[in-house]
């Protein structure tokens, strides 16, 4: 009991992180395989801010220029990633390409590889990192056939790291050693005033992914009314193309618009752009447990109305009637406006905060 409060101590005060940087704890030496820029970002940022050490040949090798808009660049890379970045391009003609044909030379140099979903980086690299602790870092994409093809790395040591608690409910679940959600930094998502007096979504590719994004429910809920789409490739739609909406243009457009109406993306069971608006304070209103499993009868995978208290924090609803009223409650009404704003931040902090997602990942590492 005594050892578990001193850690919890040297945890709540950074006490380990300082010593990390001082050289007086050993880092860990991670080597993070991405395939989501903006998750990367996030997570490397956080485990680099414990005072590890990481290295990714994901979107951000060119930490000047990621390439698309919505990318932030990293702070420059330090003499150690440059050189792995070296060794990584030193093989093959793939550059990025050879996290999937990864060599034992640079393998030995890391103490932990996490993999952020992408099963065939586990699977093509097997041989090189099973030496090592590897971290199956799931982002709400699984499946039972990713579960099935992963089942045997479990029984050799693989280890899982969930986003959600509902994975849970996915067929052929392989289990989890931590549930560690995705995060936003309250400090950056925040001052929401709502003077634009529009809904607002946010999806790519909503036609592309019909049913996923249950674009025909969409479409019926925002029928007549105020409402913006951002996204790349929904132009047919009349959505302004996301590529011109930077970082800083979203985060302005989460203050500025007076609701936001998710509605999900299958099979996760919630996505970055519900963190980001909730954690904003921008009013939300969500498709329920209904509405999805309608269309995806046999998963039970969708985590977003089980966070959400209806009329306090947020809204949602099964029937297009009852989301449009939603909305248009939201529209005309400052009151319940302002309420919903305030309850569904501090839901967000709660659940997404990087304080506690911060504090969730320093126990796992050091756990490993």
């Amino acid at each position: 009991m005594l050892k578990m409060n001193y850690k919890g101590i040297l945890r709540r005060y950074g006490v380990k992180k300082i010593l990390r940087k001082i050289g007086l704890l050993k880092p860990k030496k991670i080597l993070y395989l991405s395939c989501h820029s903006v998750l990367e970002y996030d997570e490397i940022l956080l485990l680099k801010r414990l005072g590890h050490y990481v290295f990714s040949p994901g979107d951000y090798v060119n930490e000047d220029n990621p390439g698309k808009a919505w990318l932030r660049p990293f702070p420059k890379k330090n003499v150690q990633e440059n050189a792995d970045l070296q060794s990584l391009y030193s093989y093959g003609k793939g550059g990025p390409k050879n996290k999937y044909k990864l060599q034992k030379e640079l393998i030995k140099k890391f103490d932990i590889v996490i993999v952020m979903h992408d099963p065939k980086l586990i699977i093509n690299n097997w041989h090189a990192i099973k030496h090592k602790s590897v971290v199956w870092r799931t982002i709400g994409q699984s499946s039972p056939e990713v579960e099935k093809l992963l089942k045997k790395y479990r029984h050799q040591g693989l280890k899982v790291v969930r986003y959600s608690p509902l994975e849970k409910n996915l067929h052929n679940f392989i289990g989890e050693d931590a549930i560690i959600r995705f995060y936003k930094n309250p400090n950056e998502f925040k001052g929401w005033k709502g003077e634009r007096g529009e809904v607002l979504t946010i999806a790519q590719n909503m036609i592309d992914r019909s049913d996923a994004c249950h674009h025909d429910i969409y479409k019926k809920v925002v029928d007549g009314l105020p409402y913006q789409l951002y996204g790349s490739g929904n132009s047919s739609l009349g959505a302004l193309d996301d590529d011109s909406l930077s970082y800083k243009d979203l985060k302005k457009a989460l203050q500025d618009f007076r609701c936001y109406f998710y509605t999900g993306t299958f099979p996760a069971s919630y996505t970055l752009s519900f963190i980001e608006a909730w954690m904003t304070g921008i009013p939300i209103i969500c498709i329920g447990n209904k509405l999805m499993h309608d269309r995806f009868v046999d998963q039970n995978l969708y985590e977003v109305p089980s966070l959400i208290v209806n009329e306090v924090n947020g809204f949602y609803a099964d029937d297009i009637n009852s989301l449009r009223e939603q909305i248009m409650l939201l529209l005309n009404n400052t009151k319940v406006a302002k309420k919903i704003s305030m309850n569904g931040r501090n839901s967000a902090i709660k659940h997404f905060g990087i304080k506690n997602i911060t504090k969730q990942w320093e126990i796992f590492i050091d756990s490993i």
